[in-house]
């Protein structure tokens, strides 16, 4: 009798296939526990950043074209040693996780992209209220 031998490739692939069909059936709620933790938060604020510099998002691609991302990891450090960010954090799961209270990073200078020395923690009001001043 000969064995099959199933490359890894085709087997991670047969996994992620199960593990899609399985989030979709319980609405993804494995995800949006995650997301609400801090390691969870930052991991999907990161690849939102991500997705607009390199134009994934592309609504709104023409503010962020060209824009510098920090790496990675560096992002991490910056937000875990931020006292603000921990504070807005625990405010939003306080909340109930209302939306306007989820902790945002808003670049100071539009015209920059994430760089260190341009970006702060607001709430989401607070840099949806920025936004919308900045059009007028």
């Amino acid at each position: 009798m000969r064995h099959l031998i199933i490359p890894e490739a085709s087997s991670k692939e047969a996994r992620n296939t199960k593990q899609r069909k399985l989030r979709k059936e319980t609405r993804y709620a494995s995800i949006k526990k995650y997301e609400k933790t801090k390691r969870g938060f930052l991991m999907r604020l990161y690849r939102n950043m991500k997705s607009r510099v390199t134009g994934i998002q592309r609504a709104k691609y023409h503010l962020y074209a060209g824009c510098y991302l920090l790496p990675k990891e560096e992002f991490y450090i910056w937000a875990n040693e931020s006292e603000l960010f921990h504070t807005l954090f625990s405010s939003w799961e306080q909340s109930g996780y209302n939306r306007k209270l989820t902790p945002s990073v808003d670049r100071i200078s539009s015209d920059l992209g994430y760089e260190l020395s341009n970006m702060e923690w607001v709430t989401n009001s607070e840099n949806s209220r920025r936004g919308v001043l900045n059009k007028h």
